[in-house]
């Protein structure tokens, strides 16, 4: 284990209802999270993102990859991907976010933005593969962004910065009632990759 914290448990819950969303806080060293972001940088499959919107077919400048326990195929944004097999840093870090959480997880969509100027629109992550109000883990390596959830009915918005090596966690009814994004940042300059561990339930 790995943990930098030692004091990691969140006590507080950033969303005043109708979700559960717990910000770790910094998970590794200052070292460690650099040596994971270089990892990942260089060793994951990295794709650039397919999406339809507005029945346009469109590629994205973030590049995505997604992995699993088994071929696991996972659609969102009418595009459907194949999970690839764990490498080594995804499955130690999968395991070490277990052990933070306390929860299992068995799949991992990861995310490269290569700067601020990408982000990800206004979603909830509802799709029919998800186990139902399971929970999400997200890790951040790389540069700090502001990370943004709307509620669906009062338009209420909460932002919170996510630090190079941290962890958040969604669950319970979060996506039904809640929309969450990655909002544009013209000043960062620099990378961030994302990782979030995820529970399919039918593949």
């Amino acid at each position: 284990m790995d943990l930098f914290s030692s004091d990691n448990q969140p006590r507080r819950n950033w969303l005043p209802h109708g979700g559960i969303v717990h910000y770790h806080g910094k998970l590794f060293s200052a070292p460690r999270a650099d040596h994971y972001f270089q990892t990942l940088f260089e060793s994951i499959e990295w794709r650039s993102d397919e999406v339809v919107m507005f029945g346009r077919h469109m590629i994205t400048k973030r590049k995505v990859a997604w992995y699993g326990d088994c071929p696991f195929a996972y659609t969102y944004s009418h595009i459907t991907k194949q999970a690839l097999p764990w490498t080594d840093a995804l499955l130690e870090l999968k395991l070490q976010t277990e052990a933070a959480v306390g929860d299992t997880f068995n799949s991992c969509l990861a995310n490269l933005y290569h700067t601020g100027e990408e982000g990800m629109s206004w979603h909830s992550d509802d799709e029919k593969e998800l186990k139902p109000e399971g929970a999400i883990a997200s890790l951040s390596f790389g540069a700090e962004r502001k990370f943004a959830f709307r509620h669906k009915v009062t338009k209420e918005v909460v932002s919170l910065p996510l630090e190079h090596g941290s962890l958040l966690v969604m669950k319970g009814p979060t996506q039904t009632h809640w929309l969450h994004r990655l909002p544009p940042s013209r000043p960062v300059k620099t990378p961030r990759i994302n990782l979030t561990f995820r529970t399919i339930i039918s593949g």
